[in-house]
């Protein structure tokens, strides 16, 4: 399930995320309004989204917070009747802040540092 709405529920109201490959900026957003479009916009070209984590490391001081989270993103889609699979290497730098008693993501830089696309059986 693709659920945008809530997932920008996990940044400030003000959050920035700027998207790479590989050292390029391909994306550059502000606000979870900006980005729950910009997100639900993409995600719509994929039937399946999978976001597997993995080791995640952050450092706390006080009510802020820095992190660095590693993960696999898959994307499947139906392309001339075959499905395929987008499998990304993703780490994400975050700032996160303490507010309400809540840890949000403030700023987030994703980077996607490799890129795998293969057809697969349904």
């Amino acid at each position: 399930m693709k659920d945008i709405r809530k997932q920008v529920l996990l940044f400030t109201a003000d959050a920035t995320v700027e998207s790479y490959l590989s050292d390029q900026l391909v994306s550059s957003l502000k606000g979870t309004k900006e980005m729950g479009d910009a997100f639900e916009a993409f995600l719509s070209n994929f039937e399946t989204v999978y976001h597997f984590n993995g080791q995640h490391q952050v450092s706390i001081n006080g009510n802020k917070a820095e992190g660095t989270l590693y993960c696999l993103v898959d994307l499947i889609s139906v392309e001339d009747d075959k499905k395929m699979k987008t499998t990304s290497g993703v780490y994400y730098r975050d700032e996160y802040v303490c507010e309400n008693g809540k840890w949000l993501i403030a700023k987030r830089t994703s980077t996607f540092a490799w890129q795998d696309r293969q057809a697969i059986n349904s």
